[in-house]
């Protein structure tokens, strides 16, 4: 068992909720990860976002469509890549979430366990 979880499996979580509250391209998604986790230092590698992506994909989580950034077809010529749940998706995001939280769980009691054990909070 490793010792705290996983970098990705943290950022597949957070990645999860965002496709279920219909955030969905990965830019988008990385910058509201680096804002929300601003405060305590940590600033998810853009490269750890599209591999986990990619993994979701790949495990038949999320799939893929295509469009135009904006509204105007004339004017924005950006395409941006949007992540939905396949059928049975929700089904294995929620899997994986109990997963997840089971090793959050384990890990908020180890550092709870080291502050109380080592600074008496």
């Amino acid at each position: 068992m490793a010792f705290m979880i996983a970098q990705r499996a943290f950022i597949k979580l957070y990645l999860i909720t965002m496709v279920e509250q219909q955030r969905g391209y990965g830019y988008q998604m990385l910058e509201e990860m680096k804002e929300n986790f601003k405060p305590f230092g940590y600033v998810p590698p853009q490269s750890e976002i599209y591999r986990a992506l990619h993994e979701l994909v790949h495990e038949g989580v999320f799939y893929r469509t295509k469009q135009l950034k904006g509204n105007d077809p004339r004017v924005d010529f950006q395409e941006i890549v949007l992540y939905h749940f396949t059928e049975d998706g929700p089904e294995k995001a929620n899997l994986y979430k109990k997963q997840v939280k089971t090793d959050l769980d384990r890990c908020l009691g180890m550092l709870n366990k080291a502050a109380e054990d080592n600074f008496g909070t």
